[in-house]
């Protein structure tokens, strides 16, 4: 096969205008681990959601470990996770010492088949 198919390629603006904050970024040393421009995000998008407090994390894996602790996910318990994914979708669920049981996806919309998800409980 001659030609790539990219599954998530990286995509710039036809303007352009997310080159200044990658300078600014580097003329400012904030590459890592935070700086002004994340600080700036988590404010604006607290404040679009309507919540207090906001927190940009690394990945969506730390999404999901954050979402199960805020959730009070624990020991034992048992959460339904997409048989259609990653192991980074049921990694959080180990992490938390919790259970994941897998459902199937349902053929036509790819979501968890409402059936299966009945017979996991």
């Amino acid at each position: 096969m001659a030609e790539r198919i990219y599954l998530a390629s990286p995509h710039m603006s036809d303007e352009g205008y997310e080159l200044e904050y990658i300078k600014e970024a580097f003329d400012t040393n904030w590459i890592a681990p935070l700086g002004k421009n994340v600080d700036e995000f988590e404010k604006e998008f607290a404040a679009r959601v309507g919540s207090k407090h906001a927190a940009a994390v690394s990945s969506g894996t730390a999404a999901l470990h954050l979402a199960l602790m805020s959730a009070g996910v624990g020991a034992g318990d048992i959460v339904f996770c997409q048989s259609l994914t990653f192991a980074a979708s049921a990694n959080p669920i180990i992490y938390q010492n919790a259970i994941p049981v897998f459902i199937d996806s349902d053929y036509k919309t790819w979501n968890m088949c409402p059936n299966s998800t009945a017979e996991g409980l």
